[in-house]
């Protein structure tokens, strides 16, 4: 290998779980969150594989995520750029025909102004901020956008969205009454479509509008709290590149920051804060050697990490081991919670100079007549 570790990326999986989502929100559609290239697995990718299962909406966080996505899609499939328009993205944004999400009454007026000098209709996604207090119109410019509905002359309304605080945890009165809040504005648009579920919302016990966008959860993050409904779509392993004895009470890696205190193996693996694994796992996180947990020991390194593997049969200690960094044994939320964050942080932080191996789809996947 010329890379420090292996990352296997399972799009059957990964189509697996879209297929899941779908069924849990029918009659709900699914449109798939494809920002921040496709959470680090390549978005073009990505999206290829939710059309093959019938996906028909795909979100992207900003315009030249659309620039470079867009020319990729069939022409029929919907690009939406949640960040909205920044002034002076209009004309851009309608040459590529994304679709803008706005997000402010100025977001609206200047769509709304390129609409009336071309004199053509431009789609959009009106967001309104039911609690958040991120994007989306606050209450006052919602309220100005009710009093003049003329505002959106020019824009054919293809969505109304907004996003949900706190749905990780089902528990938390906010997620009805943010429910509530979006419910009553929406009325007030009763032909456009709404959209107010993300990944853990799927999962809250009530309706579900007319599209959920499905982000960590279709990549195999835990939705919520509880067991884990989906399927692991990465596997990462890195391979022993030293090993070596060292005598109780000898320091490891910089600083010191850890001393054994007996007699132990230390195996050092190519990857470090460089390639996405956070230092903040030094001395706290773990690896597993043929089933066995082995603890990271000392500080991570850029390029490199120590782990202590005394405890595994010698037969599978030789340089060049596999070492499974998240896999069967450890998950990628495990690994969150050892780094004190969250799955989405771990997974769009994975590093380009690992080796990828892409799974494909079986020919099974690809059949449209699978999706619910």
């Amino acid at each position: 290998m010329t890379a420090g570790a292996l990352l296997t990326i399972d799009f059957e999986a990964l189509a697996a779980n879209y297929r899941l989502l779908c069924r849990q929100v029918a009659p709900a559609q699914v449109a798939g969150v494809v920002k921040a290239d496709g959470y680090g697995l390549g978005a073009a990718r990505v999206a290829q594989t939710l059309i093959g299962q019938g996906c028909r909406h795909l979100f992207v966080a900003l315009l030249g995520e659309a620039r470079v996505l867009k020319p990729q899609l069939p022409g029929d499939i919907p690009l939406y750029v949640l960040n909205g328009l920044m002034p002076g993205a209009e004309a851009e944004c309608a040459a590529l025909g994304a679709i803008p999400v706005l997000n402010s009454l100025d977001q609206i007026a200047r769509w709304a102004a390129l609409a009336a000098e071309r004199s053509i209709v431009l789609p959009g996604v009106l967001q309104v901020d039911t609690g958040m207090s991120r994007m989306g119109l606050p209450g006052d410019e919602v309220a100005a956008l009710l009093a003049d509905p003329a505002l959106l002359e020019g824009i054919d309304l293809r969505l109304i969205m907004s996003h949900l605080a706190c749905a990780d945890d089902p528990a938390d009165p906010a997620n009805a009454a943010q429910a509530r809040l979006f419910e009553d504005i929406a009325a007030r648009f009763p032909d456009v479509p709404r959209a107010l579920d993300n990944s853990g919302g799927a999962f809250l016990p009530r309706g579900h509008f007319d599209i959920v966008r499905a982000g960590i959860a279709m990549y195999g993050g835990a939705p919520g709290e509880g067991p884990n409904p989906m399927h692991p779509v990465i596997a990462l392993e890195a391979r022993i590149a030293q090993l070596r004895t060292i005598p109780a009470g000898t320091g490891v890696g910089y600083g010191l920051t850890h001393r054994v205190d007996r007699e132990s193996r230390i195996a050092t693996i190519p990857v470090g804060y460089a390639d996405g694994w956070p230092r903040c796992l030094g001395n706290r996180g773990s690896a597993y050697v043929a089933g066995v947990r082995v603890p990271v020991v000392g500080r991570v390194s850029m390029d490199s990490i120590t782990l202590d593997v005394t405890d595994v049969p010698d037969a599978a200690l030789y340089p060049g081991a596999p070492v499974e960094l998240i896999g069967p044994h450890q998950s990628l939320d495990a690994v969150a919670a050892d780094a004190g964050t969250i799955s989405y942080e771990i997974l769009t932080q994975l590093s380009r100079r690992y080796e990828r191996v892409h799974l494909p789809a079986l020919a099974k996947v690809q059949d449209r007549s699978l999706v619910p």
